[in-house]
Parts: C-alpha cells; structure tokens; sequence
C-alpha cells in the first residue's frame, strides 16, 4: 500500500523499469510511493550488476532485524506466479529476446488460457498499453503470437501449443538466408581475398546449422530425382535449361522443377559441387569453393 513498506513484488517492478529506462519520478507514480522512496531504495541497494529485486529483499528483511529467523526471499504461494514470470523473462532476456516481450511471452505462456488481452497485461505487468502494443507486435513478428477474438469483440493475444515448432522453422530459414547472403559476398569480394574466405567460414557455419535444425520436407523421391538431375549435369558437362532436362530425362517438367528446388533447399545433396542458376536461365554444376583453399586448387592445378 503507498506509504507502506516496499514489497518483493514492488522490487521487482522497480528492477523490470529501471531496465527499461523508467526514471524515479515514473517508477514511484506508477507504485503510487514518493520519488524519494524509489532514488534511495536504489541508492541504498544498487550492486556491481545493478539494482537487483531478490538482494534488495533480502537485504530489507535483513534491515528489519525482526526475532527469530529471517524469512527467505521467497513471495508466498500466490505471489509465485509473478515470480517466476520475472525470473523467466529475465532468462529469456539473456538470450538476446527484448526485455518487454520477453515478460509479455512468459505472461501468455503461463496463463491458464494460452492468451490474454492487452487489458490483461497492462493490470498484470503494471505497463502501458503502447508497451503491450509494441511487444505484442514483435512476437508476432516471430510467429510467437497470434490475434483472435473471443465471446466479446476485445483482441486477444494466443500462445499456439507449436509455437515453439514456428519459431524453430523461422530461425531455420534466417539461418539460410545468412549463408545464402555469405555466398553472394564471396562472390562480390573475390575467391582468395581475406573478405572472401571469412564469409565462407560464415557460410558454412550457417549452412551447418541451418541443416542440423532444418525441416527439409524432402521425401526420398524428391531426393532420389536431386540426384538424377545433378547426375545428368554431370553427364551433360554442360549448362542445361529446365526444359533440356526434362526431355532428356523424359520426366515432365514439374518433376524436373521439383528436383531443382530440393537442391536449392538442401543445397548439401549437391555437396562438393553446387547447382548454379545462370543469366540464360540454364543450370550449371560448379565446384564450391569452401571444399579446397586457393593453395589445394593451385597444386591440383599443377599435377
């Protein structure tokens, strides 16, 4: 209550918005305290690392100096959710995810429907509705949030029980398009520049893990017709257009589209040559370079 003693939950709202860049002034209107309440709550339990919500409890009750022994800084049973909502979006914080959807995320994740309104979260995490706003807008952006309405026509904002399966699919596919990008700067910078060879370090690590994570959807039929048409490349010892392989395969030319996009999907069914796409519209079978460095190639060259 204003003018009462602070409590575990009020730290750990004064420790959410001074990361957020709140000033004394906006975190005490939002308590409902003085501003000199909050300035020497912080002053009096700021450490190294910043004004932390559990030391500075525990540091309260170690003030009080009440009998017997002193209680943990642990909120009672009901007060555990919000708790653990902090501790958790703190974590999820550390990965890199924005503090304020991280908290919104977690709100969502642990809330018995899957989903709550921006109402909702403005009473449960005491913010403003821009804030729930602009976080929900970045989840969304992630494919970590989803908009339906319910009974009454206020928005509600749903956690999908794949959420997860989203998310992994989505950092799959950047991971592609950053080695994908890391190739096309080699290119750009030169084969044996010093740019050139830490962009293929760069590509082939995202290839790596863009492969390890990847859901490739390929059916064995798919990959068995990647390999046929990579063989007919090889054959041809030439650039052949969709349509010269599908003559010479005698397969429609769906299938022999079909084959193309599998290779450039999962461009390791390839691997050590690489299926390029010329001006003329025809396909051509390079070797990658990250398989041999400029100096393997000179004395090959020279054998």
């Amino acid at each position: 209550m204003p003018g009462g003693r602070l409590t575990h939950d009020d730290r750990r709202q004064i420790a959410v918005w001074l990361d957020d860049g709140l000033g004394y002034a906006e975190i005490a209107r939002r308590l409902g305290r003085p501003t000199s309440t909050i300035s020497r709550e912080v002053a009096r339990n700021r450490a190294p690392g910043g004004y932390l919500a559990d030391r500075a409890q525990q540091a309260a009750g170690q003030r009080a100096r009440r009998p017997g022994p002193v209680r943990a800084a642990e909120p009672p049973a009901e007060g555990r959710g919000p708790a653990f909502v902090a501790r958790f979006a703190t974590l999820l914080a550390g990965t890199g995810f924005p503090r304020m959807p991280a908290h919104v995320f977690v709100s969502l994740l642990t809330s018995d429907s899957g989903g709550l309104t921006s109402a909702e979260l403005v009473r449960l995490l005491r913010i403003s509705p821009a804030s729930v706003s602009k976080a929900v807008g970045y989840l969304e952006a992630m494919d970590l949030v989803r908009r339906t309405r319910g009974n009454g026509r206020r928005e509600r904002y749903v956690i999908d029980d794949d959420v997860w399966l989203h998310a992994f699919k989505a950092d799959t596919g950047a991971h592609a398009e950053v080695a994908a990008a890391a190739r096309e700067g080699i290119e750009i910078f030169g084969a044996g520049t010093p740019a050139a060879a830490r962009l293929d370090r760069t590509a082939r690590f995202f290839e790596w893990i863009s492969e390890q994570m990847g859901d490739s959807g390929l059916t064995d039929a798919a990959a068995r017709d990647a390999l046929t048409v990579l063989a007919g490349l090889v054959h041809a010892a030439r650039p052949l257009t969709a349509g010269d392989l599908a003559t010479a395969l005698d397969w429609p030319g769906d299938r022999v589209a079909g084959a193309l996009d599998a290779i450039g999907r999962r461009p390791v069914i390839a691997d050590p040559l690489a299926v390029q796409r010329l001006g003329s519209g025809a396909y051509a079978l390079t070797l990658r370079a990250d398989r041999l460095s400029p100096a393997q190639r000179a004395a090959l060259r020279g054998i």
